[in-house]
C-alpha cells in the first residue's frame, strides 16, 4: 500500500504511541559508570575537562558508587591514577597490592555490596611515560615509541590478578597488545580466580576523542602516538578480526571504543558475534556535547539521549558512559518514562 492508506505519521502522533512503537531502549542497567580514583584523602575534585566527573580518593569513592547503585547503575569501571612519583617505566605500582585501584576495591566491596566491579587494565597511568606498555630497551623517546609487547603481557597479567585479588569481579584489557586476553585468562585461571570475566577492548581505535580522557587519567604519552597499537580508524574489517582473535583467546565481551564515529562497526559486530557488545561512549562524544549546550548549540539531556539511543540502537548490549548519573537520575525523575 501506499499514501494516503499508508500515513507513517500515525505512529508518531502522541507521546503513548511514540512509546508503544519505539524500537530501542536505554535503562540505567545498561550503563556503566567510569570512576577515577586518586591518591590522598577527602579528594572529590571536578575534572575541567570532563564537567560532572570528579577524581575521587579512595574515602570518597564508595558514597559516588553507592549513589550510581542507587539510581540503578550496577557496574562501575575504575581507573587508577598514582602519584606522579610512582611512575616508572615497568609500571610496577600497577599491582602492588596497596596501589590505589586495590584499595578502592576492597573499599567498595565493604560498602556497596551487589555493585559490579570492573578495573581498567593498562599500564599507560603507571608508566613515566604514558605509553600502553612496556618500551624495548634503549628505546628512544623522540619519535615513535618501540613497545615490548610480551613483557607487556606479563605486567597486565600482574594487574590482573592483583585486582581480582582486591575484589574486581571482571577485568578490562585497554592496551591493544597482540595475545593478552589468552595472557590474562591464563593468569587468572592459574590463580584461581576463574570467575572473573574479561571485557575486552577488542577495537580500540587511535582516536582523536580521547583528549579529555587523557588530561582526566594524567596519561598522555610524553613523547610519539599509539598509532603502533591502537587501531587505523579507517580498518572495519581488521576491528572484526581483533574481536574474533579476543574471542578465540577467552574474552567474555567485546568493546568497541569509541563509539559514536564506530556506529558501523558495533552494528557489524552485533550481527557477527553471539557474545555481549560493549560501547564506550568516550569523553571527547561527552566533552563535545556539554561544549555546544554551553553555547547554546543543543540541549544537554537531548543530546544525552540521542547519543546513548544511537549506540544502543547500533546493537551494543552495555554502554560505558559519563552520562551514567544523568542518564539514571532523569530516568527516575520521569518515573522510569523514556520522557520523549
Amino acid at each position: 500500500m501506499s499514501f494516503p492508506a499508508t500515513r507513517m505519521r500515525r505512529l508518531r502522533a502522541t507521546p503513548a504511541v511514540r512509546s508503544l512503537a519505539r524500537e530501542g531502549r536505554v535503562h540505567p542497567q545498561d550503563l556503566v559508570a567510569p570512576l577515577f580514583v586518586v591518591e590522598g584523602r577527602s579528594v572529590r575534585r571536578e575534572i575541567k575537562s570532563l564537567p560532572g566527573q570528579h577524581h575521587l580518593s579512595v574515602d570518597r569513592l564508595a558514597a559516588e558508587a553507592a549513589g550510581l547503585f542507587r539510581l540503578g547503575v550496577p557496574a562501575v569501571l575504575l581507573f587508577g591514577i598514582p602519584a606522579d612519583k610512582d611512575k616508572t617505566p615497568d609500571a610496577r605500582r600497577a599491582w602492588a597490592p596497596d596501589g590505589v585501584v586495590q584499595r578502592g576495591l576492597r573499599e567498595l566491596g565493604r560498602r556497596v555490596p551487589g555493585l559490579l566491579l570492573m578495573t581498567d587494565l593498562c599500564v599507560c597511568e603507571y608508566t613515566d611515560h604514558g605509553h600502553c606498555g612496556i618500551l624495548e630497551d634503549g628505546a628512544g623517546r623522540k619519535s615513535q615509541p618501540a613497545i615490548a609487547n610480551d613483557p607487556t603481557l606479563e605486567a597486565l597479567a600482574r594487574i590482573a590478578v592483583s585486582h581480582s585479588e582486591a575484589g574486581a569481579q571482571w577485568v578490562a584489557p585497554s592496551d591493544m597488545m597482540d595475545g593478552r586476553v589468552a595472557a590474562i585468562r591464563r593468569a587468572l585461571d592459574e590463580a584461581g580466580h576463574s570467575g572473573v570475566g574479561i571485557l575486552s577492548y577488542a577495537a580500540k581505535f587511535a582516536s582523536a576523542f580521547y583528549g579529555p580522557f587523557r588530561e582526566a587519567a594524567h596519561s598522555a604519552p610524553s613523547f610519539g602516538d599509539r598509532r603502533s597499537h591502537q587501531m587505523d580508524p579507517a580498518n572495519a574489517r581488521e576491528a572484526l578480526r581483533e574481536m574474533q582473535l579476543d574471542l578465540d583467546e577467552g574474552a567474555d565481551m567485546l568493546m568497541v571504543k569509541p563509539g559514536l564515529p564506530y556506529l558501523d562497526v558495533i552494528r557489524q559486530a552485533r550481527d557477527r558475534f553471539d557474545a555481549p557488545i560493549a560501547a564506550y561512549n568516550v569523553s571527547g562524544e561527552y566533552a563535545m556535547a556539554h561544549a555546544a549546550a554551553e553555547r547554546g548549540w543543543g540541549d544537554l539531556a537531548a543530546l544525552r539521549d540521542e547519543s546513548l539511543t544511537s549506540l544502543k540502537r547500533a546493537g551494543a548490549d552495555v554502554i560505558i558512559t559519563y552520562w551514567a548519573r544523568s542518564f539514571a537520575e532523569d530516568w527516575r525523575r520521569r518515573g522510569g518514562l523514556d520522557g520523549r
